[in-house]
């Protein structure tokens, strides 16, 4: 099916080519005039400074989570230690009841990590979605410059010229309009 898929994209793409005619009037991203353009989307988020600056921010975040991970781990098996050692000289009933108690207690904690990685994982995933809303209208005027009726991820390209590449001028754009976006994080 995906194999499918990619024939039938890399028809439309061949169709395109062949029967969308070219603009005259249409200015010229570099040397690239194409009615199909191609770009690499992890690039343009990757290098560009709105992308570096919320990924700086986001492993700096998860730092400090595996930080705290860390510091919770070690306080736990101290607990526990402690608790080891206090079970021979309790009651078995006692010592049970302890020791579920630290059961739950470890399995809350887990939960409150795992609910904290998971938010920080979707805030990371807004803030690419807002650079993406906001990369729009920029991409958009580049592939109006181009000429250009359609803009295809390059993974998903099977082969094509690196003419049609639009990531680096993308990239530049973005960065002269959005830079690090601490207007669009508000």
């Amino acid at each position: 099916m995906v194999r499918r898929a990619g024939i039938l994209a890399g028809l439309v793409a061949i169709l395109l080519c062949t029967l969308l005619p070219e603009p005259a009037a249409a200015q010229r991203i570099g040397p690239v005039q194409s009615p199909i353009l191609t770009i690499d989307a992890e690039r343009l988020f990757s290098e560009s400074i709105f992308g570096k600056t919320v990924v700086a921010e986001f492993e700096a975040r998860g730092a400090d989570l595996a930080a705290e991970n860390r510091r919770i781990e070690e306080e736990l098996e101290a607990e526990e230690q402690a608790l080891t050692e206090q079970r021979a000289t309790m009651e078995p009933a006692a010592f049970r009841t302890l020791a579920d108690a630290f059961d739950e207690k470890v399995q809350s904690i887990r939960r409150t990590q795992d609910t904290k990685t998971r938010d920080l994982n979707q805030a990371f995933e807004e803030r690419r979605g807002i650079f993406l809303t906001a990369a729009a209208p920029i991409l958009e005027s580049l592939m109006r410059e181009a000429g250009a009726a359609v803009i295809l991820e390059k993974r998903s390209v099977f082969v094509s010229s690196n003419a049609i590449d639009i990531t680096r001028a993308a990239i530049e754009r973005l960065d002269a309009v959005l830079g690090d976006g601490e207007d669009l994080a508000k």
